[in-house]
């Protein structure tokens, strides 16, 4: 297991508890940050508690691959993400959410309350894999309507991020969603986000400023190997050796809107 420690300034002194969160390792060399995007979404979370200094993180990234022996032992078959707190396991996503907003200290202020929201950005993730899968344009305009809509509230709101000025559990969803469409849509079917969504594209340069998103976030190429895996589709000799890249430029300017 790959032992990537996120201090983020919170004590180690026993003043506040440290929280391990395993995430799913790269396909690729087995060690950095993979392309699970309930991994990325809990790093979240908890780095921004970490940043809040209610905890201490530690995230170590395991290679489903090859497992090691004390993964194996102690979790089985169980995929991550796993979040440990004091000792105590938690290993299916809901229970993870569910422990985070109500017993990790902080937690409860990331899980806002909003249906708006949480309607908005349900089942979004479905509609790039049907785009990938199907390669139709009717698949791409279903993807264009849905984040047209984002971009409408975003607008609507006036707002840095999803329901305020402040981070939630909902922008810690939304985002690695939405680099995965911007990197593996361009990638396998030539998709972009329309430079015209103004308002989306605000709200990714906001979030692409942010170390909770930077921190977690997986190298393009393990977004692209993930899908390819997903198709039963090699990753070409040059492309394992590749340096990792992160996505994470505006195509707009957005000083002239």
């Amino acid at each position: 297991m790959s032992d990537e420690s996120q201090d983020n300034g919170a004590s180690r002194n026993g003043s506040v508890p440290e929280i391990e969160l395993i995430i799913k390792a790269s396909t690729i060399d087995g060690r950095r940050k993979g392309a699970c995007l309930f991994c990325q979404e809990y790093f979240m979370d908890l780095y921004l508690l970490a940043e809040l200094k209610t905890i201490s993180l530690k995230v170590t990234t395991v290679c489903m691959q090859k497992p090691p022996p004390d993964f194996r032992t102690n979790f089985e078959a169980t995929h991550p993400p796993i979040l440990i707190d004091n000792g105590l396991a938690i290993l299916e996503n809901e229970k993870i959410e569910r422990h985070i907003m109500k017993s990790v200290p902080g937690g409860y202020n990331l899980f806002v309350q909003d249906k708006e929201v949480a309607t908005l950005i349900e089942n979004l993730y479905s509609k790039l894999k049907l785009m990938l899968v199907k390669k139709d344009e009717n698949k791409n305009n279903a993807l264009l309507v849905h984040l047209k809509k984002i971009n409408d509230h975003l607008a609507a709101r006036g707002t840095r991020f999803l329901t305020g000025d402040t981070m939630c559990c909902f922008d810690c969803e939304l985002m690695p969603r939405l680099q995965h469409i911007r990197v593996a849509g361009k990638y396998f079917v030539d998709f972009d986000i329309p430079k015209h969504l103004t308002a989306l594209w605000r709200y990714m340069y906001h979030m692409y400023q942010l170390d909770a998103f930077t921190q977690s976030c997986p190298a393009d190429q393990d977004i692209i190997n993930h899908y390819k895996l997903q198709q039963m589709l090699k990753m070409k000799k040059h492309e394992e050796l590749e340096t990792p890249t992160f996505t994470t430029s505006i195509p707009v300017d957005l000083n002239e809107h």
